[in-house]
């Protein structure tokens, strides 16, 4: 298989060493010339994913922020030909993808709207890892829902990577599962660590706190980018969760120790309920 990658950041880069750890071929394009070259060194890469290349890929993954996966595909929606399968891996699926099926129609090139639910809570090259997918969930959104035959293509050109399992969607679910199950932590974690207490932390904290504070290691420009694309269901979840801290605080303020255990009981019993269908 032969394989382009369009930035050559965690995703782009854990995908690289993915695909090259069972041996295919791939093809990197990245606006530093310095990583590139870092990755072709390190094997990760066997050379730069050029316009002429593009025809030749089987795969094709759009590693780079919503906006900049747009304006490749606008350049480039000419050179890809009907060979290659492009996905984008952008954090927000609506804004892309709507966009995206417009020039596919218009080029006549193949795309799909895709998002690897994995990550560290650092960015960059050389934080990337050929397992950083083993066993983790890909959700793809399709053009036709009913097309078995390009969906199981889907899954045969992303098997290298490790994948656990593989969900359909539309761009509209993804966006509003995804403001809760990574936006919304990463808002929370980000302005926890806020709090004057975090610098006096060492010596009293242990796994909530690293855990409450991981993702506050985050990039801000790509997250300003993704927050601002899924507002709507973002603004919606973070109500939700100031709403259910207003509690919290009312049975605080007002010596309520029966209201707060039921707080805690009931979201104890929501975490297990969860927990049992997951």
């Amino acid at each position: 298989m032969v394989l382009g990658i369009v930035g050559l950041g965690l995703i782009g880069g854990s995908f690289a060493k993915a695909y090259k750890r069972t041996k295919h071929v791939v093809y990197a394009a990245d606006t530093d010339k310095q990583i590139l070259k870092l990755a072709e060194i390190n094997g990760d890469v066997d050379g730069e994913l050029t316009q002429e290349k593009l025809k030749d890929c089987d795969l094709i993954l759009l590693c780079i922020y919503p906006g900049a996966a747009l304006s490749y595909l606008k350049e480039n929606g000419p050179f890809f030909g009907e060979k290659p399968v492009i996905i984008d891996c952008c954090g927000t699926k609506r804004v892309i993808v709507e966009d995206a099926m417009k020039l596919a129609e218009e080029y006549g090139f193949t795309y799909a709207g895709g998002h690897p639910m994995a990550g560290r809570q650092f960015s960059g090259f050389k934080y990337a890892q050929a397992d950083m997918y083993d066993g983790a969930p890909m959700v793809i959104v399709p053009k036709d829902f009913n097309d078995i035959a390009f969906l199981e293509r889907v899954k045969s050109l992303l098997e290298p990577a490790g994948f656990g399992s593989i969900s359909v969607t539309t761009a509209a679910k993804h966006d509003e599962m995804i403001a809760f199950t990574s936006q919304l932590a990463h808002v929370v974690s980000n302005a926890y660590i806020k709090s004057p207490t975090a610098g006096l932390h060492k010596g009293f904290s242990a796994g909530s706190y690293r855990d409450m504070t991981r993702v506050a290691w985050l990039n801000p420009d790509m997250w300003t980018e993704l927050f601002f694309e899924n507002k709507d269901y973002l603004i919606k979840e973070v109500d939700i969760l100031m709403d259910e801290l207003k509690q919290y605080r009312d049975a605080l303020a007002n010596d309520d120790r029966e209201t707060m255990r039921a707080l805690l009981a009931e979201g104890k019993l929501r975490k297990e309920q969860i927990d049992s269908n997951s």
